[in-house]
């Protein structure tokens, strides 16, 4: 299931960050390095949003009750929410502040291989770490292609562990560019803007997060080309003349409901129930018995069109397994 292929990722990426900002705050206090300082902030707003993420995944994970009747598993949008926007605050807004002050109050920098030897371990573990969330995602994109999938349709807290790892290992690499800038041209100044750019990686990575999680809080519809499938298989349906609306929604990354409103074609309807017609007209030789075939006919007439819903809905749920909440009426 894609919420066990999270709930690893983010497990995975708790434990990993915990270590990388320990190492990364201990290389701070040996090198005074502000783009050590940032990347050290910027582990542990991960670590911080990756503790908020899991929340969300246990808590999304509670059965419906009469309260909630669909469950709780859109709640992982608003953890994953909270989680962008402090990544933004204390990720971003943080970092730059800093970057932004050591510009104006530039320091001596020291021990610069503690630093680059720490940021060398932080890269390694961030590399595994975003190995093992692409791992996941690909699992849950089946044979969908990988970014696609991860804008559109990707658990959120999977997808923020992939942002936020890859922005981690590209940190590492600013921070070990601008600390060794900041020692070859004897100028402190790029260790500074190597801060404000790690700042500026994490505000990016926040704007969309944010974006995405207020659209699944909203109530985006299902992605397109699933839309168009669902489409396809009504109108191929013999009884149906048209689709008057169709409106869908993203309950969560497992659970589509899709509500149609199906003008029916009733010749088509009629034509099939054209056996049972004829046999029971010829015994019609009296008004209570032209009565009794009326109401019978309106039964199997309804009868008929629960079972045409019926059968669009199993075509739907065996081409789009999502679409767990169906409704199907005629217009």
């Amino acid at each position: 299931m894609a919420t066990q292929g999270s709930t690893r990722a983010v497990i995975a990426a708790i434990i990993g960050n915990c270590m990388v900002m320990v190492a990364k705050f201990i290389a701070f206090l040996f090198t005074g390095s502000g783009a050590m300082l940032s990347e050290a902030i910027h582990t542990m707003a991960d670590l911080l949003n990756q503790i908020l993420l899991l929340v969300g995944i246990i808590r999304s994970d509670r059965v419906p009750d009469p309260e909630f009747q669909y469950g709780y598993r859109a709640e992982r949008y608003v953890w994953a929410l909270i989680s962008a926007v402090g990544i933004f605050f204390l990720g971003c807004g943080v970092t730059i502040y800093h970057g932004i002050q050591s510009l104006i109050q530039p320091h001596e920098l020291q021990e610069l291989g503690w630093a680059l030897g720490v940021l060398l371990f932080s890269l390694s573990l961030e590399a595994y770490v975003l190995l093992v969330a692409i791992r996941a995602v690909q699992k849950q994109a089946g044979g969908q292609a990988f970014f696609r999938y991860l804008r559109k349709e990707a658990d959120p807290a999977t997808v923020a562990v992939v942002l936020e790892d890859s922005a981690a290992c590209l940190g590492c690499v600013i921070a070990a560019v601008a600390i060794l800038l900041a020692e070859w041209t004897g100028s402190n100044y790029w260790d500074a803007i190597g801060s404000i750019l790690i700042g500026c990686l994490l505000g990016a990575i926040a704007i969309w997060l944010i974006w995405r999680n207020s659209q699944l809080l909203i109530g985006v519809s299902i992605p397109l080309n699933i839309r168009r499938q669902v489409k396809r298989i009504i109108e191929q349906n013999p009884a149906v003349e048209e689709i008057v609306d169709l409106k869908t929604r993203v309950l969560d990354t497992e659970t589509y409901r899709i509500k149609a409103d199906v003008r029916f074609d009733g010749e088509a309807l009629a034509e099939k129930l054209k056996p049972q017609i004829d046999q029971a007209y010829d015994h019609v030789d009296s008004r209570e018995e032209f009565h009794r075939f009326a109401k019978e006919y309106a039964d199997d007439v309804v009868e008929l069109l629960a079972e045409e819903i019926d059968n669009i809905e199993r075509k739907i749920q065996a081409k789009v397994p999502k679409a767990q909440h169906l409704d199907i009426e005629a217009d």
